[in-house]
């Protein structure tokens, strides 16, 4: 083979249109209709057929093209005008300094496996990537100090292909990185940024690619070097491909391998966010960062930087997450063990529920729980479902104490909201509603939009999507090598006028993409129905490994050729954002049948509102908390939060969802007032929709409150363990092994109930209790009361809790306490006493998972 050199043809533009080439590699225009019209006026039809790449679009445009809009005053004014909103943007003054001016020089490093931020940049698979995406654009609008963190994959997720039985087939197109709005980060003497990433047989080297997001870079390591062996080069290869030692090397690649690439940059994270238990390995890296440059032990080392630590965790099943066999696990870290210090055991304890238990896997969540202070779910019905989940690494706490919190996800609205509906809010909301995504007062104003132009705005979407998807499925049948009489079918399904349910999203088996094909008949006879005609668009991917959601797939096609159904069910295939746009947009309603409670969040019902559309879902992940708010008033519920063993309850939930589009859903939509042309009530859904989930569900409003709860205490406490030589972080290990080895001598040794066992409602109940510390002095712990109503059980469900203080120290050696338990309701109550240790260091009460009950 003769050795290759290379070189990169960059498209020649005229130099009036130079600003062009910045705007193209900042990734502010697939937000910015302003930037992004920019692209399409060059050649709309080309703008399609590259996926909205305008790397692409530049390389592959006509030059005279170029040279003619050069000397048009008409383009060049709208150049510069975007040009000026660009610089506006890109300069002013962000929410966060502004609210948190002691977090000036801070830095949050946010970690994630894959990014969906748009199309044209395919290292993303769903909703974890796109929710990872629209985070970072929400940290630019708000002015965040965030860089993102992730691989640069050479094959990204696959693409579809269906066979003509309706099987999923695979292909992993090779990513031309310079064919991307994505750059390479050089070092200061113009040369590739190359890392190195220590693996049991081999050094890995790995260079870096920079995707600007707005205010917020992300940086994207990439092992795809000659350099390495064809085994190394394939880390960087498909997202969530391979077996487990595939997975191992990959996030080694992802948490270690972060780690040096923000160190290579200059970039120290006071702050790191660990967008699933993914980058979970960065924790040992940056332990062994603080061991080798302050001269400390593992332990202070890592108590300096749990404080640091941000891990939101996303999966609801145990079986969805990393679970790794532990001599795996053992040979990848071992040549990171003896640098920190710790035994064998010691660190493949880090990843155990019970670090004793040596026969137990290696879990990354249970690392990145360990390695971190703050933790949540991401909706309040996750919350709860994580605080049961994970309840063992808190063994003594009730598990509604578990400190794991929720902040419930959100969509970044000026991404997902569709231009002409764009206009329609610029019109009557004003022109910085995209500004202003969590103002709810603002998007209150929806409801002086006429209904006439909303509804008109709607049809068009609708149209909209009904000409995409024909367009869609012809390409598809043509790849396929489909003949004259399917390819005429293609170009006629779907009704522009008929109501349109949207179904899309991963094709896991638990999502239930069938669960309305249950009863074929009576589908048929909804959607053949001429007066009232409803139609089904359905779009998404099985994970390669996944045959339960490959038959799903097959099945909807199969259906799809039902005579019954033909034209009127209809998949599309090669589910990506540019289709999932279209889609939001343009469907009247959007399906969700997830089994309660394995849907995390969903972001997609979010996507599909602020558009107008209505919401029909089962009582799961966000609309569960959006439904408890809000009702009917935003669309409609299937079910009323039962949960079933896996499949039971599939035919009850079926036969609800058929009666509710049956008996409400299908006539509100055909209810139209005495010009026959508007309907109303769906209208005003519509609006409240808008009106009530837009402000709330976005991510505007989550960054801020990862900024509040997690962010900026995070950067506080970090700080104050961390200044100096460390002299509060030594403490706080010292006091933490003090107090461990001091636990085993803790009790409660007497309660006393002081008042009657029968008061009266705001009386208060005087407690005391006799508690032996050992060698801790009341300083060190804190005495509490669990208390609450019964209601008439034996045991208490969710106590509050009331600290009790010191009185005295007995003559015998044991502490007297006393606290008071406040009544504000009639009934049984009951309460218990427990001791937790105390000290104003710890992010929570619960980090030592120490607790003495009575």
């Amino acid at each position: 083979m003769p050795t290759l050199r290379y070189f990169t043809v960059v498209p020649r533009l005229p130099a009036e249109l130079e600003k062009l080439r910045e705007l193209a590699y900042n990734l502010w225009w697939s937000w910015a209709p302003a930037g992004q019209e920019l692209f399409v006026r060059l050649d709309p039809g080309l703008w399609e057929a590259v996926h909205g790449n305008p790397i692409e679009m530049l390389a592959s445009v006509d030059q005279g093209r170029l040279e003619e809009l050069a000397g048009d005053d008409a383009y060049t004014s709208h150049l510069e005008s975007a040009w000026q909103t660009f610089q506006r943007y890109m300069q002013r003054e962000g929410w966060f300094s502004r609210s948190f001016p002691e977090a000036a020089g801070a830095r949050i490093a946010y970690f994630s496996m894959e990014y969906g931020i748009h199309e044209c940049i395919p290292v993303y698979s769903g909703g974890l990537g796109v929710l990872a995406g629209d985070h970072l654009k929400a940290a630019s609008d708000l002015g965040l100090p965030l860089v993102g963190v992730g691989l640069a994959y050479a094959e990204g997720y696959f693409r579809q292909a269906l066979n003509s039985d309706g099987w999923q087939g695979e292909r992993y197109p090779i990513n031309d990185w310079r064919r991307m709005p994505v750059s390479p980060v050089l070092d200061g003497a113009g040369k590739r940024l190359v890392v190195d990433v220590t693996y049991p047989d081999a050094v890995v080297r790995a260079q870096l690619w920079k995707v600007q997001v707005g205010r917020v870079p992300l940086f994207l390591l990439d092992a795809n070097l000659e350099v390495n062996a064809p085994r190394d080069r394939s880390i960087t290869g498909p997202l969530y491909g391979g077996d487990q030692e595939f997975r191992v090397r990959q996030e080694i690649m992802l948490g270690i391998g972060g780690m040096h690439a923000l160190a290579a940059l200059g970039l120290s994270p006071t702050v790191c966010h660990m967008n699933e238990g993914h980058s979970a390995f960065l924790a040992l890296e940056r332990i062994g960062r603080v061991m080798r440059e302050r001269g400390v032990s593992f332990q202070v080392a890592s108590e300096a930087n749990s404080a640091g630590n941000i891990f939101t965790t996303h999966t609801p099943v145990p079986a969805g997450n990393d679970v790794f066999d532990a001599s795996l696990v053992r040979r990848y870290l071992e040549p990171y063990r003896s640098a920190l210090g710790v035994s064998d055991a010691e660190l493949l304890g880090l990843g155990r529920t019970d670090p004793r238990d040596n026969d137990a896997p290696f879990s990354m969540p249970v690392l990145a729980f360990r390695a971190a202070d703050h933790y949540n779910g991401v909706s309040a019905l996750h919350g709860d479902v994580s605080r049961k989940m994970w309840q063992g690494l808190w063994p003594e706490l009730p598990t509604h104490e578990v400190p794991i919190e929720s902040i419930t996800n959100g969509v970044h609205t000026p991404s997902w909201v569709a231009a002409e509906m764009g206009d329609l809010f610029t019109r009557y909301l004003g022109p910085r509603w995209a500004e202003r995504c969590d103002d709810a007062e603002l998007w209150e104003r929806t409801h002086e939009i006429p209904d006439a132009e909303l509804w008109q705005v709607h049809e068009h979407r609708r149209h909209r999507l009904v000409q995409n998807t024909r367009r869609w499925v012809r390409a598809a049948a043509e790849r396929r090598g489909a003949g004259r009489e399917e390819l005429d079918w293609a170009d006629e399904v779907l009704d522009p006028r008929a109501l349109t349910i949207g179904f899309a999203r991963r094709f896991a088996t638990y999502k239930r993409a069938t669960l309305l094909l249950t009863d074929l008949e009576r589908v048929k006879k909804l959607l053949a129905d001429p007066e009232r005609p409803v139609q089904l668009v359905f779009a998404g991917k099985a994970h390669p490994q996944d045959r339960g959601g490959k038959d799903l797939i097959r099945r909807i096609i199969q259906e799809s050729r039902d005579a019954g159904l033909r034209g009127r069910l209809v998949f599309i295939e090669d589910y990506d954002m540019r289709i999932a746009r279209t889609l939001v947009s343009g469907v009247d309603v959007w399906l969700n049948t997830p089994r309660r409670p394995h849907e995390a969040s969903g972001t997609s019902g979010m996507k599909a509102a602020a558009n107008g559309a209505l919401n029909v879902s089962v009582l799961d992940g966000w609309f569960a908390e959006a439904w408890h708010d809000h009702s009917w008033e935003v669309g409609w519920a299937v079910g009323r939060g039962e949960e079933y063993p896996d499949g039971t309850g599939d035919l009850r939930e079926a036969e609800l969802l058929y009666d509710l589009l049956e008996r409400e859903v299908v006539p509100l939509f055909f209810a139209r007032d005495g010009s026959g042309r508007l309907p109303r009530g769906w209208i005003k859904r519509m609006k409240n929709a808008i009106a009530k989930l837009t402000p709330r569900y976005n991510t505007a409003r989550m960054v801020r409150e990862y900024a509040k709860r997690f962010y900026v205490p995070a950067i506080r406490m970090s700080h104050n363990l961390t200044d100096g030589d460390l002299a509060a972080a030594k403490a706080l290990t010292a006091w933490k092994e003090r107090v461990r080895e001091a636990w085993p001598s803790v009790s409660v040794a007497d309660i006393r109930l002081l008042s009657n066992d029968e008061v009266a409602v705001g009386e208060a109940v005087r407690v005391s209790a006799a508690v032996r510390l050992g060698a801790l002095t009341p300083a060190d712990v804190a005495v509490e009361l669990y208390h609450g109503p019964t209601g008439g059980k034996l045991e208490l469900g969710e106590g509050r809790i009331v600290r009790m203080g010191p009185v005295e120290r007995l003559a015998d050696g044991a502490w007297l306490f006393s606290g008071e338990i406040p009544t504000t309701a009639s009934g049984a109550h009951a309460f218990a006493a427990r001791v937790v240790p105390y000290n104003e260091a710890m992010s929570h009460p619960y980090e030592t998972s120490l607790i003495r009950w009575a």
